[in-house]
């Protein structure tokens, strides 16, 4: 299936899609920045945002294939960041006030997109059924949802649901069967290319690449978007024109 087709549900990703989830590590990491790496002048605070969304070590991505589990993987991404930045060592005894510091403030700066809610209301106008699949635990991705005003979208699919998360195909496979709704007429749509869009795309869904301005990772830069709509992925650079893309 390729953009323009009628679809009867569709999956959304939370971070970056429908939260501001880069914003809030942001945020969080100009918080650690000023208590433990005040050496780090104020101009290199995006390259601390950079490198944690990247995740350099692959921890966060040994998480969602079920490998460790969510407290680890953030202390060896944070001792990794330390480290490349020229910190101390983020220890198991010194994580818990680092962690405290971080992760409070990142969940105090959650926020929805502009454009969330609205295309989330045409969506379901349209009487297309909405549902979230996430590589985040599935109570964390609650929370975050209803902090960000965004409560009315079912999370159907966490890390925590199969065990593992995406690019697995069973994860949007399992969405749509939870959303009630063929997967060849279910259209996801993340923020990561090959994560979601491909993997997506792979499992028999409809894969809708969000490509917002200035949000992709180091490693998504050379990523040629009119090639993924080459091979049909649907490519957008916000939510407004989902509605459309999608034949509704």
């Amino acid at each position: 299936m390729s953009g323009g087709a009628r679809v009867d549900g569709v999956l959304l990703d939370v971070d970056d899609t429908l939260v501001d989830t880069k914003g809030a590590f942001a945020q969080a990491l100009t918080a650690v920045a000023v208590e433990h790496l005040p050496h780090v002048p104020a101009e290199l605070y995006p390259q601390l945002l950079a490198h944690w969304r990247s995740d350099p070590g692959g921890h966060y991505k040994r998480y969602t294939r079920g490998e460790t589990d969510a407290l680890t993987q953030r202390r060896l991404r944070a001792d990794l960041l330390h480290r490349t930045f020229g910190g101390e060592p983020v220890t198991e005894a010194s994580f818990a006030d680092w962690d405290a510091l971080f992760w409070g403030t990142f969940e105090r700066s959650w926020t929805a997109f502009d454009d969330a809610a609205a295309a989330l209301d045409v969506l379901r106008t349209a009487g297309v059924a909405v549902g979230v699949v996430t590589n985040a635990a599935t109570e964390l991705q609650e929370r975050k949802l209803r902090a960000a005003g965004l409560e009315g979208v079912p999370v159907l699919v966490g890390v925590d649901t199969l065990g593992y998360g995406k690019p697995h195909p069973d994860v949007f496979v399992e969405g749509a069967r939870r959303l009630g709704t063929d997967v060849a007429r279910t259209a996801y749509v993340g923020d990561e290319p090959t994560t979601d869009a491909l993997a997506a795309r792979a499992a028999g869904l409809t894969g809708v690449w969000l490509d917002r301005p200035g949000a992709r990772r180091d490693d998504e830069h050379h990523v040629d978007a009119d090639a993924l709509r080459a091979e049909g992925i649907v490519v957008l650079p916000d939510l407004k024109g989902l509605p459309d893309a999608l034949g509704l």
